[in-house]
């Protein structure tokens, strides 16, 4: 146990990692606050920042929050301090997502990712014909149980099921005018922007459409996306919770950033192939019957490639805000989706 408050310099520190996590469409639906005693920070979701009609129940956006959770317990980890994790807390409204408790110190092997956060980076880019070695397969794997999380590398068959329910899903999104505006809302054709995806990051379409890249400049693009030809056989994996709650989505998102920088370290590129768990039916096809009950919150796909394009980040003054006693934090979401008791994760 230590005394010591979280500095200024200690504070921007967590925020700007927490900023580098990843989002859909890089909606950065987060902001972060220092606790009332000093030695912690609390995380809000920024419902002003979600996309409603891709992810109508705040799935996404718990997952994105949860990420960004993940990259703070790394950066505190950096600064000497073992972080507890506390998710929907009780508290006057609007109540933080998750709050972390900085008031211990110790060295956690949380602190070796950290270099990956600078690195991570979505590659929508082709990957090469060349199988991640099944030793990286277990740690991914590993990462992902730290977590509570099951993380299934899918082999040919059920690569090839989760591909082609990506692609129907893709193929609705596209039929649907009023989810493409909202996508293409979060374009960034023109420098500088602090959020959003610029047109350099967006990538190719597979000349063979066996990967089904996700179309934000509508079908048919405009401008014109160049092709170019992916990978014979993508290697995907799923990120599978027991439930389906707002404390589940958060886990996911911890998850994903664990196995995402984890991959990183290795030189492994990933993107997230999201447009099958947009849509209910599909979702539910993700699952592998075989392994029973369990909800599948995310797709990943994975390999050896070039880096993506980096995006815009919000500025630190933007996402950290006053202690936890000011009152004017982004309203957290108010779908009444807080648990009876607070939920506790962190490293195992």
């Amino acid at each position: 146990m230590t005394n010591a408050s979280l500095n200024p310099a200690d504070l921007r520190y967590l925020a700007a990692a927490g900023g580098a996590a990843p989002s859909l469409h890089n909606s950065q639906p987060w902001s972060f606050r220092p606790t009332s005693d000093g030695r912690g920070i609390a995380v809000y979701a920024d419902t002003t920042r979600a996309v409603p009609l891709t992810d109508p129940d705040g799935r996404a956006l718990y997952i994105s929050v949860g990420a960004a959770v993940f990259n703070l317990r790394v950066a505190a980890a950096q600064l000497g301090r073992d972080p507890l994790v506390t998710l929907l807390p009780h508290g006057p409204d609007p109540a933080p997502a998750a709050v972390l408790d900085l008031s211990r110190r110790a060295h956690t092997h949380d602190a070796d990712l950290y270099p990956a956060i600078a690195l991570r980076r979505s590659s929508r880019l082709p990957f090469a014909n060349r199988d991640v070695p099944e030793r990286i397969v277990g740690e991914l794997m590993a990462a992902a149980d730290a977590e509570d999380v099951v993380l299934a590398v899918l082999e040919e068959a059920d690569a090839r099921r989760v591909l082609n329910l990506t692609a129907e899903a893709e193929r609705r999104t596209a039929a649907d005018l009023a989810r493409q505006a909202e996508t293409r809302e979060w374009l960034r054709p023109e420098e500088p922007a602090t959020d959003g995806i610029p047109y350099q990051a967006l990538g190719p379409q597979d000349h063979d459409a066996r990967v089904p890249v996700r179309g934000f400049t509508g079908h048919p693009p405009t401008p014109p996306t160049p092709t170019q030809r992916f990978e014979a056989l993508p290697q995907v994996a799923t990120l599978t919770t027991r439930f389906d709650r707002p404390e589940d989505w958060l886990r996911a998102g911890q998850a994903m950033e664990r196995v995402w920088l984890t991959a990183t370290l290795h030189g492994l590129r990933m993107s997230v192939l999201h447009q099958a768990v947009e849509w209910p039916d599909t979702r539910a096809s993700l699952r592998d019957p075989h392994t029973g009950p369990g909800y599948v919150q995310m797709v990943l796909r994975m390999g050896y490639g070039p880096p993506g394009a980096a995006t815009p980040r919000r500025a630190v003054e933007e996402t950290l805000q006053p202690t936890e006693t000011g009152g004017d934090t982004p309203a957290a979401d108010g779908s009444g989706a807080r648990t009876d008791a607070p939920v506790v994760s962190g490293p195992r």
